[in-house]
């Protein structure tokens, strides 16, 4: 298994992300946890994630999971060599990912270790076994106005949850972050906590937080 999880953006490692990528370096970018923005902020959103990646080398286009099933998006997800999932809000992602198949896809393909499964916040919040909590930061309302249904079973692709933007007064989100972590620590839950600018790299075997 391989993946590359920021706190933000693309952190202070990027070619430690590349340096995982085989094959021909293409891949999706998955925005779904920015479907609350408006259209056209979310365009140039999806624009500067693209322009971000092939800055370092890598050639991405969007996968725009409010457009598929289980069945077409079988079909259409193919063979990339990455994934960069952004961040935003995790309960509209976690749906989007549910309605889609996409959770089932992306499990598959790492367990076979296909391909980087790759993000920052939110994007990487998902993979934790539970999504309760975070609640505290992200509201539940997009989902629910857009899917009619929240979950809170992440894909458990991690074996405890991400808290992102610790220690990173320049983000919005630090200050609720930091409560959902004080929350997690009281009931004695193991967590990964990250500043903005930091990583967890995954290699097989090697777990390393840069």
């Amino acid at each position: 298994m391989r993946l590359y999880l920021s706190s933000y953006q693309l952190g202070d490692h990027p070619e430690a992300f590349t340096g995982l990528v085989r094959g021909r370096g293409r891949g999706w970018v998955i925005m779904n946890a920015f479907d609350g923005a408006e259209p056209e902020s979310r365009r140039l959103e999806t624009e500067r994630q693209v322009t971000n990646l092939a800055d370092v080398g890598l050639e991405a286009r969007e996968l725009d999971l409010r457009v598929h099933d289980a069945e077409s998006l079988s079909v259409t997800f193919g063979q990339p060599d990455f994934l960069w999932v952004r961040g935003g809000n995790v309960f509209t992602l976690r749906m989007a990912l549910a309605r889609s198949g996409a959770d089932a896809i992306i499990a598959d393909r790492l367990r076979a270790d296909e391909l980087v499964y790759a993000g920052f916040s939110a994007g990487v919040c998902v993979l934790a076994p539970s999504l309760v909590g975070l609640e505290e930061c992200d509201s539940t309302e997009d989902a629910l106005s857009m899917y009619g249904a929240v979950e809170f079973v992440g894909l458990s692709i991690l074996d405890r949850p991400f808290v992102p933007h610790l220690g990173s007064p320049q983000h919005p989100e630090s200050e609720a972050l930091t409560r959902v972590a004080v929350a997690y620590a009281q009931e004695g839950k193991p967590y990964w906590a990250l500043r903005d600018g930091q990583a967890l790299v995954v290699d097989g075997s090697s777990v390393v937080l840069i």
